[in-house]
């Protein structure tokens, strides 16, 4: 039986293959009510995602520049998403 690897979509900016890769490994999540992507603070998912970028650049870009991208991405999101309550205040 042929298989066939799924294969990713395609992106058409850096910054959103980065949030793909983070999402594939688990590093990232989307609130549920209003989109807002959240770290969910895991360094191993964290450090798949890093690899990944790292083995598997998109087209045209370095493996340190697709590794940095998903580094810059990972900073520039929080662990909470901005619309929802803070806990404790439902």
């Amino acid at each position: 039986m042929l298989m066939f690897r799924e294969r990713r979509p395609a992106i058409r900016t850096l910054r959103g293959w980065a949030i793909s890769v983070l999402q594939e490994a688990g590093a990232i999540r989307e609130c549920e009510e209003h989109g807002w992507m959240q770290d969910r603070a895991d360094p191993h998912a964290r450090e798949r995602a890093v690899d990944i970028a790292r083995r598997d650049p998109p087209p045209g870009v370095s493996s340190e520049e697709a590794a940095s991208e998903v580094r810059e991405i990972l900073d520039s999101i929080g662990d909470s998403c901005p619309e929802c309550p803070p806990e404790g205040l439902v």
